[in-house]
């Protein structure tokens, strides 16, 4: 009679694991998850702005494409901020005004026109102008070339496209951003005062001397902050997204529209932010 101890022990074959094809899958399942894809692209965009800044403060700065690239914006800013300020920064004044002459004070017409343009006006019909008009003009140069091959054919050469093409369009989308804001801010307190004094009855004398009531150096100084961070995400956002440009001229379209989008987005955010730590540090002060 034999025992359990001397029947021999059947070897079971282990559980099979996942072959190599199916973890491939099951990875390419996770990453073309919406979740997935959103955090790859700030980690990517998060990269490419380090780097870009990285290239920022070196010596092998293009200053002649950084020129080019800042008369490029220009151009194509100039007019639309001028045609885009006038009716903005009037409209809003108008109605700051109505609620002055309810009140019996329409003689601070001045400061309140000051408040409106110099903090929050300016900075932003300026850069909006600059992410529409600017930065597609950027996105769009960038994905054709791209599409066309010419980046590839820039790296394979040993030329550093963000060094080369990228570092210049940003440095020069923040200049113009900064310009832009104070001419819009001219241009807007100067309908302001003809709107105020002709239209809705202020003194004029008075309209001058209240715009440094509530606001000063350090308001329009924030202001100018505000245009250059502006600027700075505009350009960034063009850049990143023309070169990531994929799909031939569709897929440039789409880059286009994107930098549209998402630059209004960074900012709307950056403009929250900036303005609550200003307004924080003006009362602390």
């Amino acid at each position: 009679m034999t025992t359990t101890q001397d029947r021999p022990v059947e070897e079971r074959p282990a559980p099979a694991g996942m072959s190599e094809e199916s973890r491939q899958l099951a990875r390419d399942a996770v990453r073309s998850t919406l979740p997935f894809k959103v955090m790859g692209t700030f980690g990517d965009f998060y990269g490419f702005v380090g780097t870009v800044f990285k290239q920022m403060f070196t010596r092998k700065f293009h200053f002649r494409e950084f020129i080019s690239q800042a008369w490029f914006i220009t151009t194509v800013s100039f007019w639309p901020a001028m045609l885009v300020s006038i009716p903005f920064c009037v409209v809003i004044i108008f109605q700051v005004n109505q609620l002055l002459i309810q009140i019996g004070a329409v003689d601070l017409a001045g400061a309140g026109a000051a408040v409106a343009v110099v903090r929050e006006i300016g900075p932003i019909v300026s850069v909006l102008v600059v992410a529409g008009a600017g930065a597609t003009a950027v996105c769009a140069d960038l994905g054709s070339r791209k599409i066309r091959e010419e980046i590839d054919a820039m790296v394979t050469l040993g030329i550093d496209p963000i060094e080369r093409l990228v570092v210049p369009r940003v440095v020069a989308s923040m200049l113009v951003g900064l310009a832009l804001n104070g001419m819009v801010t001219m241009v807007g307190l100067t309908g302001g005062y003809f709107f105020s004094v002709v239209l809705q009855g202020a003194t004029p004398g008075l309209y001058l001397s209240d715009l440094t009531l509530l606001v000063g150096l350090p308001d329009f100084l924030a202001s100018e902050a505000k245009a250059l961070v502006f600027g700075l995400l505009a350009g960034l956002t063009a850049c990143y997204l023309g070169l990531n440009a994929k799909g031939g001229p569709k897929g440039v379209g789409d880059a286009v529209n994107q930098t549209v989008v998402f630059s209004f987005m960074l900012l709307f955010a950056a403009n929250s932010v900036i303005s609550a730590l200003f307004l924080q540090i003006k009362l602390g002060a």
